[in-house]
């Protein structure tokens, strides 16, 4: 049975007006993931807070709004925040609902995170600072405790709202075969203990129900665009009416590392996470041996089979689910401990990296629509990558390793006797100026993101320097990582 949407997602004419942002605006966009209970808790900045305890430890949106500058410092211009709705309440077998994604009731908000006037002050201060609101939503599951671990189950179904009968939800089974897209799409996700309730999206009561939920949530939050969890857990025709209603950018999980699978659903989305880029990106730097051009070469499969080629998709190093490494606080953990400090290694990687994108924006008016070009190199644990007025040098080779660049002068990137500024390190380099060549040696195993020095404007580098970066001990996993932000930013 479904229920009726109450007055809650009513519209409202006091509720902020979205910034109305396309599809083509988020491309110009650097998103900061958070997990609301993890990011700032304004009540006590001292709780306690083990991430394997699996509980609430007090992140709310008002929190989010007073590191709103912080955010904006790093060079983010949007944030990814969690799943808003109602989750199941009390302890399940899997912990609290902390992290946004049991949902119980769609129709009511997440009250450990805040009010509805909080959330709409959220996004009044995002929009206040030209920033967008991305909001996580989840249709393909519906959680309630079950009364015991023998199958089938039975479940309290007066709980879970607006559906609140057996009937709109697929019958109970566990995904077990996931070559079956019929088995993935209509059997269940988790186990006996922590089973989640497989949404009936056939019905098209429910599908038209979801359908006007997230154009209201949407309106009345003043939301800018829209990341949707499991996506490849309902089937794909589901997709265009939903994507059609919440009227904003809509972009996917699709957890799969077949490029071909993946891009099946960017026909229905306006793009995806990029996985299966993701799963080449850790391969490659997770051992000095990780193949490059392995990576050169899923770069350009993505790009082609793509709707929109990757210049929408979500590239990442980690995010929520999947851990990085050990120089990033994991997202599970609470932020607040950290001190927000803005003075470590990655932290201002990041900064820099977000602020030559910019820069290069403001040159290249096809910047974020171009793709980028691989240059051949001869060493094999480099790459280079070309996107004007950026080029990327990156290598898996290890702190203690060498490797070094060649840029001939036919790729057309430079003139003779150009100098050019590594905006990582803000260091120098000169091109040749008899062959028009630019040579680089690796320094530590870093990256380098090179631009003309006559194209910085201050923004990024307003001081260069010769003299050798120097960064915290894990110097492999920094490559790692700023490649994977590197991708995500192009």
């Amino acid at each position: 049975m479904v229920r009726s949407l109450p007055t809650l997602l009513s519209l409202t004419l006091l509720a902020p007006a979205a910034l109305a942002a396309s599809a083509d605006d988020w491309k110009s966009r650097s998103i900061y993931q958070l997990i609301t209970d993890r990011f700032n808790n304004v009540k006590d900045s001292s709780a306690s807070c083990n991430s394997e305890d699996r509980k609430y430890c007090g992140g709310t949106y008002q929190g989010i709004i007073d590191k709103l500058d912080y955010i904006q410092g790093m060079g983010f211009d949007a944030i990814w925040i969690s799943p808003v709705v109602k989750n199941v309440d009390g302890e399940t077998a899997n912990g609290f609902a902390y992290h946004g994604y049991w949902t119980e009731d769609i129709n009511s908000l997440n009250s450990n995170f805040g009010s509805a006037d909080d959330l709409k002050s959220l996004a009044t201060a995002l929009h206040d600072k030209n920033m967008y609101l991305m909001v996580d939503v989840v249709v393909n599951h519906f959680v309630a405790n079950p009364s015991g671990d023998s199958l089938p189950q039975t479940f309290d179904y007066s709980t879970l709202l607006p559906l609140s009968a057996s009937s709109d939800f697929h019958a109970e089974c566990f995904i077990t075969d996931y070559d079956n897209q019929t088995d993935v799409e209509q059997c269940w996700l988790g186990d006996a203990s922590m089973p989640l309730l497989d949404v009936d999206t056939e019905n098209s009561t429910i599908a038209q129900m979801f359908n006007d939920w997230v154009g209201n949530l949407v309106k009345e939050y003043s939301i800018d665009g829209i990341r949707i969890d499991t996506v490849k857990h309902v089937r794909k025709d589901f997709w265009p009416d939903f994507a059609s209603s919440a009227g904003v950018f809509t972009i996917g999980e699709v957890l799969n590392g077949d490029t071909s699978y993946v891009a099946n659903y960017t026909e229905v989305l306006d793009n995806v996470l990029d996985y299966p880029t993701w799963y080449t990106l850790t391969r490659a730097f997770n051992t000095t041996s990780g193949s490059m051009s392995e990576l050169a070469t899923q770069y350009t499969a993505a790009q082609g089979a793509f709707k929109n080629g990757l210049f929408m998709a979500g590239s990442f190093l980690e995010n929520h689910d999947q851990a990085g490494s050990s120089l990033i606080l994991p997202m599970r953990d609470c932020l607040w401990f950290s001190g927000y400090e803005t003075s470590k290694t990655l932290v201002e990687h990041v900064t820099s990296l977000n602020a030559a994108r910019k820069l290069a924006i403001s040159i290249n008016k096809d910047f974020t629509s171009t793709a980028s070009k691989f240059i051949d190199q001869s060493d094999e644990s480099t790459l280079a990558i070309s996107k004007p007025p950026l080029l990327t040098l990156l290598t898996n080779t290890g702190f203690s390793g060498s490797a070094s660049w060649s840029i001939p002068s036919s790729a057309s990137l430079f003139s003779k006797g150009d100098t050019v500024v590594d905006v990582v390190s803000c260091n120098t380099y000169t091109v040749d100026s008899s062959s028009g060549d630019l040579s680089i040696k690796a320094s530590s195993g870093l990256p380098k993101v090179i631009v003309p020095q006559s194209k910085l404007d201050g923004s990024v580098c307003s001081t260069t320097t010769d003299a050798a970066l120097s960064v915290g001990a894990n110097r492999t996993l920094i490559v790692a990582a700023v490649a994977g932000i590197f991708l995500s930013i192009l």
